[in-house]
């Protein structure tokens, strides 16, 4: 019995066995743990398509089987049920570690489990890193600028957090792990990438995760009032999934000394009532908008600088918000209509 089998693959799509190998040539095995969810299961997409071998390490906790059912039959592609808290134990060449609920309502249903994820999970993956001395990225967050008090952000702003908020789980777990990845490369010479993740949004978001864009579109599909926090003038930037996880890539493949972090984001800057008349614009609804109180230490603005990613990355995001939330909408309208929590294929 291989590691795969033995800690828990599903389905029979292992592709690690040599008896079972394509003779398709494979470049590398990349681990991507946090596989299974929203940004995971677009980068076992990409990676497959760029030639790799991805094995997808997720609990299942937030991810969802559904967004990678396509490709479980796919002989370079391996599922492993295993919590990142978890000694890793895998032969891999790189590693990208997205594992962590990323929406408020489901990190602060657990937040201590919430810091044990991001700072557990950051050490066994610096550590698989450091045994097998590979490249090891980072999901960092934009949370890691709390409500910044300098616009926009960028890479040399050190934040304004409150460490013992409702979403100090998440944002201070967020900044320690980023702390071990710069502590391991200093220490050890750990090949790291660190990138900090600003909104982003597309299809395969869960439909109950509690972020703004998810909300707005099942409320509106459903003819639901449109719940708005605050008075709505608070920003955000919305990237495009695709354009995000070319930007994963691109730092992946950029060279060693390029460690981050680094901003990936959309720097066009929209208010959240703007995103609800869009929302409503394009969907044709007849939801009403409703203000509801702020959450606590929720920020007034984010908008990145990508100063930094446009330099050494060459990148900028390309698809406008109306393109997004259009495929965005398309993919939700399917999964309301089918009473689904997830689509097994993108809706573009």
């Amino acid at each position: 019995m291989n590691y795969y089998s033995r800690h828990g693959l599903i389905g029979p799509g292992d592709g690690l066995d040599s008896s079972r190998r394509s003779s398709e040539t494979v470049s590398k095995t990349a681990l991507v743990t946090g596989g299974a969810g929203f940004l995971g299961s677009h980068l076992c997409n990409r990676l497959m398509r760029d030639g790799a071998r991805v094995v997808c390490l997720d609990n299942f906790t937030t991810g969802s089987f559904e967004n990678i059912a396509h490709l479980i039959d796919d002989p370079h592609f391996a599922t492993v049920r295993q919590d990142v808290c978890e000694p890793l134990l895998a032969e891999v060449d790189e590693i990208y570690n997205l594992a962590c609920p990323a929406s408020p309502p489901h990190y602060q249903a657990d937040p201590v489990q919430t810091m044990k994820t991001n700072v557990l999970g950051a050490l066994n993956v610096l550590e698989l890193a450091q045994r097998r001395d590979i490249p090891v990225f980072q999901a960092s967050t934009s949370e890691v600028y709390g409500d910044p008090q300098l616009h926009p952000q960028p890479e040399g702003y050190w934040g304004h957090v409150n460490p013992i908020g409702p979403r100090s789980c998440y944002d201070e777990g967020k900044r320690a792990a980023e702390t071990l990845f710069f502590d391991f490369a200093r220490m050890h010479g750990t090949k790291i990438k660190v990138v900090r993740i600003f909104n982003t949004y597309g299809p395969r978001m869960r439909p109950d995760d509690g972020r703004v864009v998810s909300n707005f579109i099942v409320q509106a599909l459903k003819g639901d009032d449109i719940t708005i926090y605050g008075d709505g003038s608070q920003t955000r930037s919305f990237c495009y999934v695709d354009d995000l996880i070319e930007g994963f890539v691109r730092f992946m493949r950029a060279p060693a000394h390029v460690m981050g972090p680094i901003n990936l984001g959309n720097p066009g800057e929209f208010t959240i009532r703007e995103l609800a008349d869009l929302v409503v614009d394009i969907t044709n609804s007849r939801s009403r908008v409703v203000h509801v109180s702020l959450p606590i230490d929720d920020p007034r603005q984010r908008r990145p600088d990508i100063t930094r990613a446009d330099r050494l990355l060459g990148w900028q995001p390309r698809i406008p918000l109306v393109d997004g939330l259009a495929r965005t909408i398309a993919y939700f309208d399917i999964l309301l209509s089918a009473g689904r929590k997830a689509l097994p294929e993108v809706v573009a």
